[in-house]
């Protein structure tokens, strides 16, 4: 895993407890909010839910609507997952599309002041305030704005009735009266910058070209979110005012909440804190969005428009031509979604034809079509691919001759069978999870449905309507929408070359122009092949030990053969399963000279197959099943992942095993991640983030050669041959750890792998000389190292690290480590985000890999201006040192142990959290032994010994720094 990687994880909560080992341990109990004293809602409206007023969907009984006098509407639902936990959305019908002159950017600024500052929350104390109660900034605690609308989110994990209330009419408050003052703009105008100057350069101006090229003659052309410098830089507070009044009115407004509460508690605060909110003067008209249209004289056979070529240096080929209709609002009806669902397997069955001829001699590397209704300006059928080459002609050709072929015949049956199959594996897993669903998911989805102007349906619904639909997934049919897809006013493409000269504007419309050859050969009408029909992995054996671990009914299953396996009926997640494979050696297994294998085993060693199957025949033999394939490489071992259901899970493992009992060495798929390698390396350069990517975790592990990122050279000398010879030897190492958790038949599961791992020769052990590879730190102390970007010259970034520790024996200072850096994060966001406004989103977090001992850090990273690096430093290294010398405050440890508390009492309902706690554990007890004190290690640690970690590990002359700067320009 790389340190971006780790990075990401740090960015999205579940990601990171879930990396996280637990504790089997006991928890409060979270109360749900009774309707007690309830003042009984006054609009609630049982026979007239507004969201299907028109439609004949059967309205969802769980969700319960109102629509008050000044015209805002909400939806409320009792919903239980997990529990204690109520979201809620707001949502008003203004984004970036309703800014006018001078505006640009507004909509999303607006976002930012309204956290600000406003009726009831002071100068910066919402995030604060809403942290204290437990909710995590960015994941529980956000906002986002769109072309078409602006949604503030907000979800408490412990909502006690009087926090529930306090936040209603705190959030009523920031909706209806933000402040809005000088002060507020001084301070969120420079963040808004920053984050616009985080996605400039290359980024930024393709996405401006290519929306200009879609969209011209549309507002959305040239509305982008982000706005412009001129304008944000020239807000002032009757201007931005002026835009709130327009937009955040009551009948422009809508609320969706969802929780553990009974929802007429739900409704009663809705209408209580916003009842009296009033609409002043008359509701602004929507503005026209304009309508896709053909230039004059185009042939209305296939009137191609806009074509557009970018030649971005250093940037991967890419193509995408669009066929563009009018956007119309439909009525949601049953007949729409039927249709729709003949639309979705038309497109499946070209998607999969793509890809069989990008994996057959195809001149691009990949391929899709996608149709999209979007931002109400145009309905669109996208297609998009990447030349592997210079020869875009070429790739263009390829690709316009497999959908000429599916306009032009109607598909087979069996093609369709195979789609239909897939839709039936969807639908009912849907139905079986319903259960489940987390209330913070439901809220998004009535939002997204109020944004699109359609209904919201059930699971069951869904089932239903495809089921009753199965005569009408017929050749003809498919055929017909197929060619609706590919109808259009107006015809644009849009190709981004790293090489000028290669193709002009007019080239492009020329190709497009001329009539496509018609290429049926990537049909996918072969037989259909039964897991029946594969060879057994080897004799089944019965296992030779059974016993529980001590955590819940989790049972322990041991093979002769060296195999151990975790097995958990979880009791409470229908139709989810989850199955995990360790084995080998992970990064250890690696040297200097092997790595570029590594990269491409990432890429690659699933696709080349396995037994009689490669990756074609993979596909066809899991049609109408539920089943993953997922590698990845951790630091200590190799890791198979799927996630499949009971009715599947033998053939799941059967795929794993046979990987290990019988690896293929297809070359198509390694010389084709080796090509989309080749293509990427160049853009490597292009911006900060980019550089770090591609040389963090170089630097971190002391320029270990195993984690460099493989150059166009290392990528040239590779060949299949030596895929090959590096990895079969890795892929019978042990031990090997089978990890089955979830909705499952625990005799059937144990059965399942009985047959298949239990099956497998022993696996040979890791050799001493394997085993002793570690990863080292860099030398700190000295000056940052500098390393240069070929991007904007506002760009830069910095990154600080310290070494830290590694391995389970640690597992509970780890916890506590991460817990202090999360205090650092909360203190660098507060002075550099939300004080200084010269980083959006400044990071920080702890790696303490448990599979291996050592290599961990603790990472300060963040993008900026370059004159703003060396103050960067400083800030961080007076962080540090405060932390070191005074301990973090009782206001730190709030902040940042709530926010986990809260987070470990609500994933810890699924098995998906148990099973990343205990990976591993068949041969390492400390993973068991010391479970039970996880929560207690994130929320009791007392700040003195959190100073003390801080002195021990946040030592400057352990420090490691790197700078990324603009080339050409001096610190």
């Amino acid at each position: 895993m790389t340190v971006l990687s780790r990075l990401l994880c740090a960015l999205a909560p579940l990601s990171l407890i879930a990396s996280l080992p637990l504790a089997a341990q006991d928890v409060a109990e979270q109360p749900s909010v009774s309707a007690d004293a309830l003042s009984a809602p006054k609009y609630l409206e049982p026979d007239d839910p507004w969201i299907y007023r028109g439609t004949d969907i059967p309205v969802d009984p769980e969700w319960q609507f109102g629509e008050m006098p000044n015209g805002l509407r909400y939806a409320v639902r009792n919903n239980g997952v997990p529990p204690g936990q109520v979201s809620i959305r707001v949502r008003i019908g203004a984004g970036s599309l309703y800014e006018g002159k001078g505006e640009a950017g507004f909509a999303h600024l607006l976002e930012h002041l309204t956290y600000r500052e406003s009726k009831y929350l002071g100068f910066g104390e919402a995030i604060p305030k809403f942290q204290r109660w437990g909710a995590a900034f960015g994941s529980d605690t956000n906002a986002e704005t769109t072309p078409t609308h602006t949604v503030y989110k907000l979800t408490l994990p412990n909502a006690q009735p009087d926090t529930l209330r306090e936040a209603v009419r705190l959030i009523s408050g920031m909706i209806r009266e933000p402040t809005l003052s000088k002060a507020d703009l001084a301070a969120d105008v420079p963040i808004v910058l920053a984050e616009r100057r985080d996605r400039i350069g290359p980024e930024l101006r393709i996405a401006d070209a290519s929306r200009e090229t879609f969209f011209k003659g549309l507002l959305l052309a040239d509305h982008s979110v982000i706005g412009t410098v001129e304008d944000l830089q020239g807000a002032t507070p009757k201007a931005v005012r002026a835009f709130h009044d327009r937009w955040y009115r009551p009948d422009n407004t809508t609320i969706a909440a969802v929780g553990d509460v009974d929802p007429r508690v739900l409704a009663d605060l809705v209408e209580q804190y916003f009842g009296d909110w009033q609409n002043e003067g008359a509701k602004t008209p929507r503005p026209d969005f304009g309508t896709p249209q053909a230039p004059a004289g185009s042939d209305p056979d296939n009137p191609v428009g806009q074509t557009t070529v970018m030649v971005e240096p250093g940037q991967p080929r890419s193509m995408t031509y669009a066929y563009l209709r009018p956007y119309v609002q439909v009525t949601d009806n049953m007949e729409l979604n039927r249709r729709r669902l003949i639309d979705a397997v038309g497109e499946a069955i070209i998607n999969r034809r793509l890809e069989a001829r990008a994996r057959n001699g195809g001149k691009f590397l990949y391929a899709g079509v996608d149709h999209q209704d979007i931002s109400h300006s145009a309905s669109a059928t996208f297609v998009s691919f990447a030349p592997l080459d210079a020869d875009w002609q070429g790739a263009l050709s390829d690709v316009r001759s497999v959908i000429a072929d599916a306009l032009e015949t109607p598909p087979s049956q069996e093609e369709i069978d195979r789609e239909v199959a897939g839709l039936e594996v969807a639908f009912t897993n849907q139905v079986e999870q319903s259960t489940i669903q987390a209330g913070s998911q439901l809220a998004d989805d009535i939002m997204q449905a109020v944004d699109i102007g359609e209904s919201v349906g059930t699971p069951d619904l869904f089932l239903t309507v495809f089921r009753q639909s199965q005569d009408r997934f017929t050749p003809q049919a498919v055929f017909e929408h197929t060619r609706q897809l590919f109808e259009a006013n107006v015809i644009r493409a849009f190709y981004l070359t790293p090489t000028a000269g290669e193709a002009t504007d007019e080239q492009l419309g020329a190709a497009l122009r001329e009539m496509p050859d018609t290429d049926g050969s990537v049909r996918q009408d072969g037989p259909a092949i039964s897991f029946a029909d594969l060879p057994p992995i080897g004799v089944a054996q019965a296992p030779v030990a059974t016993r529980p671990i001590g955590v819940y009914e989790i049972q322990q299953i041991d093979y002769a053969n060296g195999v151990k396996a975790l097995v958990w009926n979880s009791g409470n997640e229908p139709g989810r399963v989850t199955v995990r494979v360790r084995f080998g050696s992970g990064w250890r297994g690696f040297t200097g000279d092997t790595a570029v294998y590594a990269h491409l085993g990432e890429m690659a060693l699933v696709g080349a197959g396995e037994g009689m199957l490669g990756q074609d025949e993979i596909e066809r033999v899991t049609v109408g099943r539920k089943i993953g394939f997922d590698f990845r490489i951790d630091d200590g071992t190799f890791v198979f992942e799927g996630l499949t259901r009971q009715a599947d899970l033998a053939d799941q493992l059967y795929l794993f095993a046979e990987k290990l009992a019988h690896p293929r060495w297809d070359k198509q798929p390694i010389e084709r991640a080796l090509a989309s390698s080749k293509l990427a390396y160049d853009s490597y350069d292009l911006n900060p983030g980019a550089v770090l990517n591609r040389d963090l975790e170089y630097l971190l592990s002391n320029k270990d050669a195993r984690f460099a990122t493989p150059t166009p050279k290392q990528l040239d000398s590779a060949t299949a041959e030596g895929m090959r010879e590096v990895w079969e030897p890795l892929l019978k190492q042990g031990p090997v750890e089978v990890d089955v958790f979830g909705d499952i038949d625990e005799q059937a599961a144990i059965d399942a792998i009985s047959k298949t791992f239990g099956a497998l020769p022993a696996r040979l052990p890791i050799d001493r000389e394997t085993l002793a590879r570690s990863i080292d730190f860099p030398p700190g102390g000295g000056a940052p190292v500098v390393l240069r970007h070929g991007g904007d010259e506002e760009q830069a970034a910095a990154v600080i690290a310290w070494p830290s520790g590694g391995g389970s024996a640690g597992l509970q200072e780890s916890r506590k480590v991460d817990l202090l850096s999360r205090i650092f994060s909360n203190r660098i966001v507060d002075a550099l985000r939300e004080k200084a406004g010269s980083s959006y989103s400044p990071q920080v977090f702890s790696d303490w890999p448990t599979d291996i001992a050592g290599g961990g850090r603790i990472v300060v990273l963040a993008q900026m201006p370059p004159g703003q690096v060396d103050p960067f430093f400083a800030t961080t290294e007076s962080i540090a040192a405060d932390l070191a010398q005074n301990g973090p405050s009782e206001e730190d440890l709030r902040r940042a142990a709530e926010p986990m508390a809260q987070l470990i009492t609500r994933i810890q309902t699924g098995h998906t959290f148990w099973l990343n706690q205990l990976e591993g554990s068949t041969n390492d007890p400390n993973l068991v032994a010391n479970l039970r004190s996880l929560l207690r290690d994130y929320t009791q640690t007392p700040k003195e010994e959190l100073q003390m970690l801080a002195q021990k590990y946040l030592q400057m002359d352990k420090a490691f720094k790197v700078a990324v700067l603009p080339r050409d320009r001096a610190r």
